[in-house]
C-alpha cells in the first residue's frame, strides 16, 4: 500500500451499517426516538414505498441501516451480538434525558473512563453507547436529583 502524498486525508469517515429485521421499528427507534435524519434512501418498489436501505444522521455522526429480505439466512441470525457503536458527545446526559421523554429506555447513565455513559440498545439488539466527557469520580452512577454543572458535568 502507497502511503498519502495527498495533504487530505482520503479516509473521511466511517459509517455502520446495521442490517435490520424490521426498517419501521428502526426508523422510529432512531429517527423519533434519538433524532437522528433520514437523508438518504432506497426504496426498491416504488409501489409499495417500502424503504430497504437508508442513511440517518445525528450531527456529525451517520449510520446506514438495510432490512433484509425473506429468503436472507440473516432470518435465524442473532443480530447485534457483539456490536458496540460509541458515539462521542458534548453532553450525554442530555442524550439519556431526551430518550426518556420520547419513550425509550436507555440505561441509567455511570461515568467509566473519565466518561459519561448511557446505552441504548436497537430493535435488533445493537448497543449504542453515548458518551461525554466528565471529571465525576470513576463508576459514579446517574440521579436525577444530582446537582450537576453544565460544563464540567461534575
Amino acid at each position: 500500500m502507497t502511503p498519502e502524498t495527498n495533504s487530505q486525508p482520503n479516509v473521511q469517515q466511517a459509517v455502520p451499517f446495521f442490517m435490520v429485521s424490521n426498517m419501521e421499528a428502526s426508523l422510529l427507534f432512531y429517527v423519533e426516538g434519538l433524532g437522528f435524519t433520514r437523508t438518504k434512501h432506497w426504496i426498491p418498489d416504488a409501489e409499495s414505498g417500502k424503504i430497504r436501505w437508508c442513511w440517518l444522521e445525528l450531527g456529525n455522526a451517520a449510520i446506514m441501516l438495510q432490512e433484509y429480505g425473506p429468503n436472507s439466512p440473516l432470518n435465524t441470525a442473532k443480530l447485534g451480538e457483539g456490536v458496540s457503536v460509541c458515539f462521542q458527545c458534548k453532553d450525554a446526559l442530555v442524550i439519556y434525558h431526551e430518550a426518556r421523554t420520547c419513550g425509550l429506555t436507555p440505561r441509567t447513565p455511570f461515568v467509566g473512563n473519565n466518561m459519561w455513559v448511557t446505552i441504548l440498545t436497537d430493535p435488533d439488539g445493537y448497543k449504542l453507547d453515548f458518551e461525554s466527557p466528565t471529571d465525576v469520580p470513576e463508576e459514579t452512577v446517574y440521579t436525577d436529583d444530582m446537582k450537576l454543572s453544565p460544563l464540567t458535568k461534575k
